[in-house]
């Protein structure tokens, strides 16, 4: 079983809430951390621009990436929203096991 953590960019505390609940409703996600007001610097057609975002932290599974990049996709106020995975290399048997049972 592999096991990822998706990283998306929101652009408020409402947005990635409105993301996270459907997540976890969904059951494609076991947990997601909201984490608030980071500063983001970025290249976006063509030219340097800043924004203070928020960032959600999603554990999953890696079979659940497609579902989850269709989901987010819906429901996002960005043409193009941040999300990517890097994978769990190594985790507590017992929370893995706990996200493998939390998600389909």
């Amino acid at each position: 079983m592999m096991f990822i953590i998706i990283f998306i960019t929101a652009a408020d505390k409402k947005e990635a809430s409105k993301i996270a609940e459907g997540l976890i409703k969904k059951r494609l996600a076991a947990c997601v951390n909201i984490a608030g007001n980071i500063k983001s610097l970025f290249r976006w057609k063509g030219k340097i621009d800043k924004a203070q975002e928020v960032l959600l932290m999603v554990k999953s599974k890696k079979t659940n990436f497609k579902k989850i990049c269709r989901f987010v996709k819906s429901v996002h106020s960005y043409q193009v929203p941040e999300i990517i995975a890097i994978p769990v290399i190594a985790g507590d048997k017992p929370y893995l096991e706990w996200i493998n049972a939390s998600v389909r």
